[in-house]
């Protein structure tokens, strides 16, 4: 067990507990491991950022990334997407 329910490994993504101003990376499939540039329009940020960002993205193309939650796992579009529409979700 962890510091917080959000980063225990293997958690549910649909369970309460989602920490969205826990830290996270936006990563393209092809790129392995790193974190892509800031040139590229992407960033890291808190993990409700990066889902509204990867939201914006059109939907064709937001196959082609994963929000990896810093101590936690990746989430792949379906994921975001389904995140999105949780009740928690903060939305601005």
């Amino acid at each position: 067990m962890t510091d917080h329910p959000s980063t225990y490994k293997g958690q549910d993504c649909h369970r309460p507990g989602i920490q969205w101003d826990d830290r996270a990376s936006l990563h393209h499939v092809g790129d392995g491991d790193g974190v892509l540039d800031a040139a590229k329009g992407l960033r890291n940020g808190t993990f409700a950022d990066l889902v509204s960002h990867m939201m914006l993205m059109p939907e064709h193309e937001r196959k082609d990334y994963y929000i990896e939650k810093l101590g936690d796992r990746e989430y792949h579009a379906s994921e975001v997407e389904e995140l999105s529409k949780r009740d928690d979700f903060p939305r601005s």
